[in-house]
């Protein structure tokens, strides 16, 4: 299963992304609430139509907000240039035992180093 961030989810609606649509014909997509949050604070054709389709995909095991915590410090997340709502879809991919799909560059890095990042450049 593979948890698509927000910023592959943006390149796909701006220019269309031929794996993530491969992705979503196979059902290997699982969404978190923050990614559909983060979407529904932007500009989106066809909003309601959309927001509904992502909501409709199989929801990734979402941790709670100890857990995440938990998750800081034990993998010493502190200082690595992500947020607070990338560390929740870092725990949650890590729950969830998916992989994380995304384009941003730090966010990137710490799923290589958790070993949960979708290595896109096979795909």
């Amino acid at each position: 299963m593979i948890l698509v961030d927000t910023s592959v989810w943006i390149d796909h609606l701006r220019q269309g992304e031929p794996a993530l649509v491969q992705a979503l014909i196979q059902t290997q997509v699982v969404i978190h609430p923050f990614i559909v949050g983060e979407l529904a604070c932007g500009n989106l054709h066809n909003r309601q139509n959309l927001l509904e389709l992502l909501q409709a995909l199989p929801p990734v095991k979402t941790a709670m907000d100890q857990e995440v915590m938990q998750f800081i410090e034990s993998q010493k997340l502190m200082g690595r240039g992500i947020g607070y709502i990338d560390a929740h879809l870092c725990a949650s991919a890590r729950l969830s035992g998916c992989k994380l799909w995304t384009r941003d560059k730090r966010l990137l890095s710490v799923t290589q180093m958790l070993a949960c990042h979708w290595p896109e450049a096979v795909h």
